[in-house]
């Protein structure tokens, strides 16, 4: 599975933080969070790919990770900020109650997180108390269910659940209802293959090769014309479409000033 490890951003901490920073979704991540620079709160930060970029852009950065590991957890992050040193404060805790000031970050961004929240709800509202009025709340990459049936298959499916049993999705209408439940509104919303921050490592060239392949069974000028077709619109088209069990979305987010 090393492949699947690298495109995950599993492998070795220091090259897979400088990958992350060099992608597409992170250059997506910067243009949605917007051009100021101030605190940033990466929540569930895992191995730190997320907060060392953010810290390599000039945020000042704080980390909040339940896992102490060397590999995938806080340790990691810890290695990766002293050996660059690009100072990040790391804080060992779980997101639904976490020991920090409220209201003192301008950014915070929770990257593929949310799905695994033991209570969504109060994991929301954490984002939302930490984060300073007219501030902004990202949230990536969390797998979606049309309802509880999708759940067992999804988790079947998974290539890494079987080794930790740690995956889990909810429905579009609990993370909405969480998300708007904690107070804040939700200014965008991307499903499946709406944004690069859902798709990537792939590319905008390799969603249209495998939709084509998907049409097979249609006639060769039909699958031809995909070549020619604006991307966002065969995007809204894919994700209107798309019923997979653990399908992605992510949500841009304000708190109210």
């Amino acid at each position: 599975m090393a492949q699947l490890a690298r495109a995950a951003y599993f492998d070795e901490p220091r090259q897979a933080a400088r990958r992350y920073h060099d992608s597409a979704e992170f250059a997506e991540v910067l243009r949605l969070a917007g051009p100021l620079r101030g605190r940033a709160l990466d929540l569930g930060a895992g191995n730190g790919i997320l907060s060392w970029a953010l810290a390599e852009e000039g945020w000042k950065v704080t980390a909040v990770e339940p896992d102490s590991s060397d590999l995938v957890g806080a340790g990691a992050i810890r290695l990766v900020s002293r050996e660059s040193k690009s100072p990040i404060d790391v804080v060992e805790a779980f997101g639904e109650a976490i020991p920090l000031e409220a209201a003192n970050y301008d950014l915070v961004v929770a990257r593929q997180v949310l799905h695994h929240a033991n209570d969504l709800g109060a994991f929301c509202r954490e984002m939302a108390r930490l984060v300073r009025s007219g501030g902004t709340v990202i949230t990536l990459r969390d797998h979606v269910i049309s309802g509880p049936d999708q759940l067992q298959p999804f988790l079947n499916s998974h290539p890494l659940h079987h080794l930790y049993g740690g995956e889990n999705a909810f429905t579009l209408a609990q993370y909405r209802d969480a998300i708007t439940g904690a107070g804040l509104e939700i200014v965008s919303e991307f499903n499946s293959f709406q944004s690069v921050v859902n798709f990537d490592p792939m590319s905008e060239g390799q969603v249209r090769d495998r939709l084509s392949d998907l049409m097979r069974g249609f006639r060769t000028p039909v699958r031809a014309a995909l070549e020619f077709i604006p991307f966002r619109l065969i995007a809204a088209v894919a994700a209107a479409a798309d019923r997979r069990p653990g399908r992605l979305v992510s949500f841009v987010c304000r708190k109210a000033a």
